[in-house]
């Protein structure tokens, strides 16, 4: 297996400004271009502005680096956090080549890099750069077994959306289901990748050196290691929330660093998932030190100190106006909204959605987190509490709730407590990913 390059979708507009920090080539061009630059759609075309002249139109462009490790450029008002509340524009500088092409009519700017080098944006956007070595080892491990499972499986063509439907149940889950002309976008939706102005020191850069061409392996094939920011204390099964087809290496695990007295595991049924909701057990992601927060809380996450364990509420009007508006079917006011179906980590996989006008089932995971929330919630491992009911209508829903995403895989909160505790990256990924083995697969 030799290094592969990777092409990520960084910002799409109908006109992108940016700026080339060195001498780039451009399409057949002779000449070298620097400098600051518009892209902008006409037609099918892009067209290349500088100094209020067109310099360049085509339908596709590349501007080629004369050398990679010195040369760079910046891309203007890159939105991150997409859909989610810490949504804003950054400017942001990459390495690499830029390629513009047209999608959906609209200018998209990709860039095309080596995996090694996109890595070490990859860990310090995920994480702060000043985070341990040994969670930055272990994170770019689990990346870059992520990214070349991803690659397979686009090779493959294996398809990366299901939904199904029937009269009183719609299933749905999403697996980076919209990337026809590049392998990764930039946000939260794949991996975030914000450039090489996010690498603040060369922790990052020597995680990833220091582990080149490692990846985990389950029965000698690649793991698809997953990641999210807290599980709450346990972890979920893969297929609990994408396809259903089970993974050993990302069976669900406790975390920490023994089995819990006193505690039922069996967080499927509504009773026990109640009481570990309600309590506070023992885990490596339980913690409100805020110096390991701040190894994996970046700058726009900080605001949020309520991920292990947290609570939503709803007026009625709000609760049926976002349930009504997100899933463009009129329930009429909201009843009750009871779990169906719970995966190991109490994360909810099949809702039921009661409502005066219309019954339906929801799933999974990060579908019922988008119907009950104008962007998402938190996780999906939450029970709910009705309040002031007036003719079998409750005035308000409170959703208790635990955890930060789907939990599928690498807890970065808990290994981020790991690594601060004295735990080796190799140890902190046996926790996370049973079974599997640390492999190379290339120099």
């Amino acid at each position: 297996m030799n290094q592969p390059n990777v092409s990520v979708g960084i910002v799409g507009d109908k006109e992108i400004r940016f700026e080339l920090y060195g001498d780039f080539t451009a399409n057949s061009l002779p000449q070298k271009m620097s400098g600051k630059l518009i892209a902008s759609l006409s037609g099918n075309q892009i067209k290349i502005i500088q100094e209020k002249n067109v310099v360049l139109s085509a339908k596709e462009i590349v501007f080629t680096p004369n050398d990679l490790e010195t040369e760079s450029f910046l891309l203007r008002d890159v939105v991150i956090g997409i859909n989610f509340h810490w949504q804003k524009k950054e400017n942001q500088r990459f390495r690499g080549k830029l390629k513009f092409i047209v999608e959906d009519n609209l200018v998209v700017a990709i860039n095309v890099v080596p995996l090694e080098e996109y890595l070490s944006s990859v860990i310090s956007s995920e994480m702060s750069s000043n985070s341990s070595l040994e969670l930055l080892k272990a994170h770019a491990i689990v990346s870059r077994g992520w990214i070349l499972a991803q690659l397979a499986k686009k090779k493959n063509h294996s398809q990366q959306m299901i939904e199904t439907k029937s009269e009183d149940e719609i299933i749905r889950w999403y697996d980076r289901e919209d990337h026809l002309n590049y392998d990764f976008c930039a946000d939260d939706h794949c991996q975030r990748y914000q450039g090489v102005n996010k690498i603040v020191n060369d922790r990052a850069t020597n995680a990833v050196f220091l582990t080149r061409g490692l990846f985990l392996t389950y029965n000698d094939r690649i793991c698809d290691t997953r990641f999210s920011k807290c599980c709450g204390g346990m972890t979920e099964a893969f297929e609990n929330v994408w396809e259903d087809v089970p993974h050993h290496y990302l069976s669900p695990i406790i975390d920490y660093k023994f089995e819990l007295d006193g505690i039922d595991n069996d967080l499927r049924q509504d009773k026990y998932a109640e009481r570990w909701i309600y309590d506070h057990p023992n885990a490596f992601c339980n913690t409100n030190d805020t110096k390991i927060l701040s190894q994996v809380l970046v700058d726009f996450d900080r605001d949020t100190n309520d991920f292990f364990r947290w609570k939503v509420e709803y007026t009625q009007d709000e609760i049926s106006e976002i349930i009504n508006t997100k899933t463009g079917i009129d329930f009429g006011q909201i009843e009750d909204l009871i779990p169906v179906l719970r995966g190991a980590s109490a994360r909810i996989i099949k809702l039921k959605i009661v409502g005066t006008k219309k019954t339906l089932t929801f799933g999974k995971e990060l579908e019922i987190r988008k119907i009950l929330s104008k962007t998402h919630l938190y996780s999906s491992a939450f029970i709910v509490r009705r309040e002031n009911i007036i003719k079998h209508i409750p005035q308000k829903f409170i959703l208790l709730g635990a955890g930060w995403g789907h939990g599928v895989g690498l807890c970065q909160i808990g290994a981020a407590v790991m690594g601060e505790k004295g735990y080796s990256f190799d140890e902190i990924l046996k926790h996370y990913f049973p079974g599997a083995s640390i492999q190379k697969g290339y120099e």
